[in-house]
This record gives structure tokens, C-alpha cells and sequence, in this order.
């Protein structure tokens, strides 16, 4: 993982990953993971969509890490804040974590993982939940990471074909918070 750099990226640098963000998330999608979007899904769909998530990450509701290699952004992950209700601010959710096709098996996921881990705990987070497709790659990296499965949720999510599938629901509670 020498050659990957995970970043916080904050308002000032949102325009310089954008399309970078855009083209990561066209490749989820078409390589078949439950990220709400169905297919056909192209480079406008999701610019459009991250243009709607660069106020959250501006107004401090969502904290966002971009993985850079050589040939640009390599992944990404979002940590959700809960700053509406005062009872829940100690958890938050872990979302849009993806990495791209050509960098998998590289460690980005993990390097990802541990960077919203750390930075979750910094922020006083003590709890954190995340969900993903049952029987995608990513349940592995929860479980040897040290995330709980909370349960499966049968028919929760269509895939990019529309095709309903279950949902495993994880939780971690972070350390010394």
C-alpha cells in the first residue's frame, strides 16, 4: 500500500476529487455493488449526486476520505454525523465506502476503514454502523476488523439490477471514547 495516500478531504479540496468521486462510484455500480443506484449509470448521474453530498461535507454533517494512488482516486468513505439530535451524537454511520476495481486487494479498504475508525474516535464517536450486501467481499473486512454483525435484513436493498437482496447490518464500538 506504499503507492496510496488516504486523505480527509474538506471543502477547500471537494473540486479537486470530484470527478475522481464520480468515476469510482460508476465503477461500484457497475461492478455490481448495492450503492442505490440502478443501472444504466453514467459519469452525469453520479456527478450529480456527489455535487449533493458537497454541502453535508462543507456544513461538517459528513467527513470524507479519498484513497489517491497514481492513477487518482482509488476509493472513498463517508462518515455520517448525528448532529440533529443531541441523544445520538456519540454514533454515526459509516457510508459509500468503495473501492475501485483496480485497486483492490491492495489494502485501500482497510487503510479507508482504519482512517473513519481513528477519526470517528477523535470526534468523540464511540459507535459506529455501517451496512453492506450479505455475501459481498466487504463482510470479511468488517468481521477481521473487529465489527459486530448486528443482523440480516432479507430483501433491504436492490442491487444495481434491480434485484432485491439481503443486508448485513454491522456495528463497532470504538475504544477508550
Amino acid at each position: 500500500m506504499r503507492d496510496v495516500e488516504v486523505v480527509r478531504i474538506g471543502a477547500d479540496g471537494f473540486g479537486a476529487v470530484a470527478e475522481g468521486l464520480a468515476e469510482v462510484l460508476v465503477d461500484a455500480v457497475a461492478g455490481g455493488a448495492s450503492m442505490g443506484f440502478l443501472l444504466p449509470f453514467g459519469l452525469a448521474e453520479a456527478r450529480v449526486w456527489w455535487s449533493g453530498v458537497e454541502p453535508s461535507v462543507v456544513g461538517g454533517r459528513t467527513v470524507l476520505w479519498v484513497a489517491r494512488d497514481g492513477s487518482g482516486v482509488a476509493g472513498t468513505v463517508q462518515l455520517k454525523l448525528e448532529l440533529e439530535y443531541p441523544n445520538g451524537r456519540h454514533r454515526a454511520e459509516v457510508a459509500k465506502f468503495m473501492v475501485a476495481s483496480r485497486a483492490r486487494g491492495r489494502g485501500v479498504g482497510r487503510a479507508l476503514l482504519g482512517a473513519v475508525e481513528a477519526a470517528a474516535a477523535g470526534l468523540g464517536v464511540s459507535l459506529l454502523v455501517l451496512d453492506t450486501e450479505t455475501g459481498s467481499p466487504a463482510e470479511g473486512l468488517y468481521r477481521s476488523a473487529g465489527w459486530v454483525e448486528l443482523g440480516v435484513m432479507p430483501g433491504h436493498s436492490a442491487d444495481p439490477w434491480s434485484v432485491l437482496r439481503p443486508t448485513t447490518f454491522f456495528y463497532k464500538q470504538l475504544p477508550g471514547v
